[in-house]
C-alpha cells in the first residue's frame, strides 16, 4: 500500500472516512485530478514475439499420444509454429498466418479441444487450455477470450489472464443495497453510468451477506462466514476474488507496478489516463460511492473490492488512478464505502 502526496495547488476531492470504530480510523490518499506535478512510474517495455524462418515459410511436425491428435501449419514467410501435444481422448491444432515477425503458441486439452489465435506483425498470441470442453482465443497481442456469461446485467463477456477466467467489465447486477452514480449523487435505479461501469457495492451486499457482516470478522458469527471461493452476488460458478487472487492478477500482467497500464482499457480514462489493455481486462474508472449517497471521481480512478477482510470493520481492495501506472493494494470501509466488482471463475 502506498501514499500518495498532494502538491500544493493541486485539485483532490476531500474523501469522506467511515468509522471503523473507536480504535481504528481509515485514511485515504489521494492524487491531483487535474494532472497535478507528480508524474507515475515510467513504462516498461513491452516485449515482442520472436522470428520466424527465414524469408520463406516453415513447416513444423506435431506428435500425438493417447487417442489425440495434433497438426499444424504456417503460411507467410517469417512466421513458425509448431503443433501441440495431443491429450487422451482429445485434440489439439493450431494454424498461424500472417507476416512479419511473430509468435503463436497452442495449449493441449485433455477430453476436449483448444485452438489459438493469430498472429501477426512481431505480435504474438497463445491460446487457453481446456478440460472436457472447448475452449478458444481470439485477437491479437495475447488477449484470450472465454466463453459469454447470461446473468442480470449481461451478458459478459470474459478473459483468461494467467490461466484465470476473469468478467472483462464490472457487474451491474441490481441487488437490493446497490448504487448507480447520477452525477455526484448515488440512485437505486439503473442509470447510463451502470451501464458502462457497473453498480456500486459495500462489503457485505458485495459478498451476499447480512449487513451486520460489515462490522463483524467472518470467524465471529456464523451469519457472515466466508468460503472459499467466496460466491457473493456473482453467478454459479463464479466468485468474489480473494486479496490472493487480484495479487496473481498482477504478477501475471508484469507485477503490480506497471499492472495498472496494462489492465486499464484503451478508452474512457480522463486526463489521458487510458491504458494499452494488452490483456483484454479493460478496467474502468467507476469512481467511489459513500454510505450517505454522495459520489465522484468517475472517470478518474477505479475501485474494486476483494473478499478477504483486514478487520471487522475493513476489507482488502484494489484501485487504479488515471495518471498512474500501477495497480495498488488497500483496504477500505466495508460499511462505509461502495466499490465495483468483478467476478472470477472458480
Amino acid at each position: 500500500m502506498r501514499q500518495l502526496i498532494v502538491r500544493a495547488g493541486s485539485a483532490c476531492p476531500l474523501f469522506k472516512l467511515a468509522a471503523f470504530g473507536l480504535a481504528m480510523t481509515l485514511t485515504f490518499s489521494c492524487s491531483s485530478d487535474n494532472g497535478g506535478n507528480e508524474p507515475g512510474p515510467q513504462p516498461l517495455p513491452v516485449s515482442s514475439g520472436g522470428n520466424g524462418g527465414v524469408d520463406g515459410s516453415s513447416s513444423s511436425v506435431a506428435t500425438g499420444s493417447g487417442n489425440g491428435s495434433s497438426s499444424s501449419a504456417t503460411s507467410g514467410g517469417e512466421l513458425s509454429s509448431s503443433g501441440g501435444n495431443g491429450g487422451v481422448d482429445g485434440s489439439s491444432s493450431s494454424v498461424t498466418t500472417g507476416s512479419g515477425n511473430g509468435s503463436s503458441s497452442s495449449a493441449t486439452s485433455g477430453g476436449g479441444s483448444s485452438s489459438s489465435a493469430t498472429a501477426s506483425g512481431g505480435g504474438s498470441s497463445s491460446s487457453v487450455t481446456g478440460s472436457g470442453g472447448t475452449s478458444s482465443s481470439a485477437g491479437s497481442g495475447g488477449v484470450v477470450y472465454g466463453a459469454d456469461v447470461t446473468y442480470q446485467g449481461g451478458p459478459y463477456k470474459t478473459v483468461v489472464i494467467g490461466g484465470k477466467t476473469w468478467f472483462q467489465r464490472n457487474l451491474n447486477y441490481a441487488v437490493e443495497g446497490s448504487k448507480c452514480s447520477n452525477g455526484e449523487v448515488l440512485s437505486d435505479a439503473n442509470t447510463a453510468a451502470c451501464d458502462t461501469y457497473g453498480r456500486l457495492y459495500n462489503w457485505a451486499t458485495a459478498m451476499a451477506l447480512p449487513s451486520k457482516c460489515n462490522s463483524k470478522l467472518s470467524t465471529s458469527d456464523a451469519d457472515c462466514a466466508i468460503t472459499t471461493p467466496h460466491k457473493g452476488i456473482c453467478p454459479t460458478g463464479w466468485h468474489i476474488p480473494s486479496d490472493a487472487e487480484w495479487t496473481a492478477l498482477e504478477t501475471a500482467v508484469g507485477g503490480e507496478e506497471t499492472a495498472g497500464k496494462y489492465l486499464k482499457a484503451r478508452n474512457g480514462w480522463n486526463e489521458n489516463g487510458n491504458g494499452t489493455d494488452d490483456f483484454g481486462f479493460s478496467a474502468l474508472p467507476g469512481g467511489i460511492g459513500f454510505s450517505d449517497g454522495i459520489f465522484y471521481n468517475v472517470g478518474y480512478r477505479g475501485r474494486w473490492w476483494s473478499a478477504s477482510e483486514y478487520s471487522a470493520y475493513g476489507a482488502y481492495g484494489r484501485y487504479m488512478l488515471y495518471n498512474y501506472e500501477y495497480v495498488d493494494r488497500d483496504y477500505y470501509g466495508k460499511s462505509g464505502l461502495l466499490l465495483s466488482v468483478r467476478c472470477l471463475q472458480d
